[in-house]
C-alpha cells in the first residue's frame, strides 16, 4: 500500500490523476467517526509532512494529523484505506 503522503503528493502534482474529484475520510475524535470532506476544503502545506488543514462549515481552520486519514475516494470510488 502506498503511504498517504505519497498519494497526496500524486494527487497534487500528477495532473492526469489529480484532475478527478477527490474526498478524504479522516477520523474526527470529537465526532468519534470518519468525516468525509472534499479535497478542495483541504490545505496541504508542502513543508508540513505531518498534518493538513481542513476548513469546516463555518470557515474555521483546524489541523488534522495525516495519521488520522482513514480513506481516500476518487470520483466516489474508494482507492485507499488505512489498514486496521
Amino acid at each position: 500500500m502506498i503511504p498517504i503522503h505519497k498519494l497526496l503528493s500524486r494527487i497534487r502534482w500528477d495532473p492526469e490523476f489529480g484532475g478527478a474529484d477527490f474526498k478524504i475520510g479522516y477520523y474526527d475524535r470529537i465526532e468519534d467517526d470518519i468525516v468525509i470532506v472534499p479535497m478542495k476544503r483541504l490545505s496541504l502545506d508542502p513543508i508540513d509532512h505531518f498534518s493538513f488543514a481542513v476548513y469546516d462549515d463555518s470557515d474555521g481552520l483546524q489541523r488534522v494529523p495525516l495519521h488520522r486519514i482513514r480513506r481516500v475516494y476518487r470520483n466516489d470510488e474508494l482507492i485507499w484505506e488505512r489498514p486496521r
